[in-house]
């Protein structure tokens, strides 16, 4: 297997020391899964002082550590008829309306069925390059199992200025969604640091600075339901930031956990709802060649409306 010619090296300090490798790097290096360390270190890809180790492996202080990631195996990524909910499209952007249970961009051992396939087969080679041959023309992402809309670029200029918006946090991202549990409307922002959780790699957790990144959420309270003596939070949020997971992390750590969110709430849920019940609604831009704002706007899914209307009217499910 070929490797990266020049390796990371690490020295472990003396409060490092006591500690295993494989979890030792996972905390250093957040972007890498425990599993994929655990198969370098395997593979040879990771020493210790020029000699190969295991994933249990106890550090030292002082230890040397070596990485040399592998070259990455970059399957081709196949265009799909898959058919997609276009908003809006010109020369430059494509707005689409994501349904559920569909996966934004290829990753490992998910190369098909996702928005990229089905934008490859629309758009041709008219998708920008930035984000590399997995990630052509997407510049942000939602979850699978959130709706609503996403917005891709058709050409490098584009992207590059819709990305500057979102590092400036001046896009306009506006969520529906249920929460469990009654919200007040008094506290309706909240700002934290999001990262990745320590005791759980897959999942994002809040966390003290300096660890993570700032997170603001602000969320309003449209109408509050009780249904089999349980209430429920009809809310709109706004994000000012766009972390990973950041309205499902937040509105957890509030105690009030998103209806169908199996990673942040409750496992057993009152309705069948594929996944946490989140819809990106409303995406506000500058246009990259214009320079005039535009708004676009979704319904919510059907199965959201559904849930409402059961809610609503206090029936059965």
């Amino acid at each position: 297997m070929m490797e990266n010619d020049t390796p990371l090296t690490f020295i472990v300090s003396e409060d490092e020391a006591d500690k295993r490798i494989d979890r030792y790097l996972a905390d250093i290096m957040p972007e890498v899964s425990r599993t994929y360390i655990q198969k370098m270190i395997k593979e040879g890809f990771i020493s210790v002082n020029k000699k190969k180790i295991k994933p249990n492996y106890i550090l030292s202080a002082e230890d040397i550590l070596l990485i040399s990631f592998p070259e990455p195996s970059v399957p081709d990524i196949v265009p799909e008829s898959i058919p997609i909910d276009i908003v809006y499209e010109d020369e430059d952007i494509i707005v689409v309306n994501k349904p559920k249970d569909m996966v934004v961009h290829p990753a490992a051992g998910h190369y098909t069925g996702t928005l990229v396939n089905a934008l490859l087969y629309h758009c041709g080679d008219n998708l920008s390059g930035i984000n590399g041959v997995l990630r052509p023309g997407i510049v942000h992402r939602i979850d699978k199992d959130t709706t609503g809309l996403i917005i891709a670029c058709k050409n490098d200029f584009s992207h590059n200025f819709i990305a500057e918006q979102l590092a400036t946090h001046s896009i306009k991202r506006e969520y529906h969604a249920i929460t469990l549990g009654a919200l007040d409307n008094d506290n309706n922002t909240i700002e934290t640091n999001i990262g990745r959780s320590r005791n759980d790699r897959k999942k994002m957790a809040v966390t003290k600075a300096p660890e993570g990144k700032c997170a603001i959420t602000h969320y309003n309270v449209l109408n509050v339901y009780e249904y089999k003596s349980n209430k429920y939070s009809y809310i709109e949020c706004k994000l000012e930031t766009g972390r990973t997971h950041q309205i499902r992390v937040h509105m957890s750590y509030i105690g009030h956990p998103l209806l169908g969110d199996i990673t942040y709430g409750q496992q057993k849920q009152p309705f069948k709802t594929n996944g946490q019940v989140l819809h990106a609604k409303t995406l506000g831009i500058i246009h990259p060649r214009t320079k005039n704002y535009m708004e676009f706007d979704s319904d919510l899914p059907d199965y959201f409306k559904k849930i409402l209307k059961i809610m609503s009217n206090n029936v059965d499910n």
